[in-house]
């Protein structure tokens, strides 16, 4: 295997996770600790796989299932904010709402194969691109821009930014909508451009691998993209492994991404202190 075969294998298998990651990433600056991202995930990778066998089109599948994930997470967000839920029990049962729909209306779409999406630069496709691309853009949203300082404001001291006449609810449906449409890109992209066809709970934690790595990362979006890519290349080495016929048990192999995964990360956070926001996953409450 070449260099280059390598890392756009890398880069694929890094790819859902990295879209997952900054989409919680922006939800959790914000303040808001949604434990969906499974849900919302499998959501889009069913929805997506749907769409893009319907139509042929590749684009189309993606963009119904940033639509499918957005929508799914609404139904926390409006249990959570304006309900006043507790944000982890909401967060799981979406998870679990999720997993149990999709295999449901999944039945029909078992066997089938997805339409074939073209390369692009360096035989990267155009949504592995668009996950580089947008590391910096959320970089810079959250450390440069007004409304990402607000989101931020928010996201440390709900109370105090409210006072200052910022609208909590109104940003945190926002953070929350755009980290359901990224998780649900990142599900698609399994199915559409991994796997190529629709398998009941194909995700297989890649949720919980990205709600890890937004924490262990610090919030920040270049230590999302480090953390998967480590991912993605210990995914690449378990595989490999497989194929070369290691004589090791196939379970512990596929156990070895998500192992190796948090193991580093944990010993990352360990260096230094929590950066977490202020208000993550508190109630906001007002008369006003």
């Amino acid at each position: 295997m070449d260099l280059t075969t390598l890392i756009v294998m890398i880069l694929s298998a890094a790819t859902p996770i990295l879209f997952a990651a900054l989409g919680e990433l922006i939800a959790e600056r914000a303040g808001v600790l949604n434990l969906g991202v499974e849900g919302m995930m499998i959501a889009g990778a069913l929805a997506g796989f749907a769409a893009a066998h319907a139509t042929g089109s590749p684009a189309i599948g993606f963009a119904v299932a940033a639509i499918a994930g957005a929508a799914l997470s609404m139904i926390f967000g409006v249990l959570t904010q304006y309900l006043l839920t507790n944000q982890v029990a909401t967060g799981l049962a979406l998870t679990l709402f999720g997993l149990g729909l999709t295999a449901l209306f999944g039945k029909p779409y078992e066997g089938v194969k997805a339409p074939s999406m073209a390369q692009g630069p360096l035989g990267l496709n155009w949504i592995i691109w668009l996950g580089l691309l947008a590391v910096p853009l959320i970089w810079w949203f959250l450390n440069r821009s007004r409304p990402g300082l607000i989101l931020r404001g928010i996201g440390e001291n709900h109370h105090a930014a409210h006072a200052l006449g910022h609208k909590v609810r109104p940003v945190r449906l926002a953070a929350i909508a755009f980290g359901g449409a990224m998780a649900g890109i990142g599900g698609a992209y399994i199915s559409i451009a991994t796997v190529l066809q629709w398998t009941e709970g194909m995700t297989a934690g890649a949720g919980w691998i990205a709600l890890a790595l937004v924490v262990f990362s610090g919030w920040r979006a270049v230590g999302v993209l480090a953390g998967a890519w480590l991912f993605g290349g210990v995914t690449v080495l378990q595989l490999r492994l497989q194929a070369a016929g290691v004589n090791v048990p196939v379970q512990l192999l596929a156990m070895a991404p998500y192992l190796v995964t948090i193991l580093a990360l944990v010993l990352i956070s360990a260096r230094r202190g929590s950066a977490s926001p202020g208000s993550l996953g508190q109630i906001f409450h007002t008369t006003s």
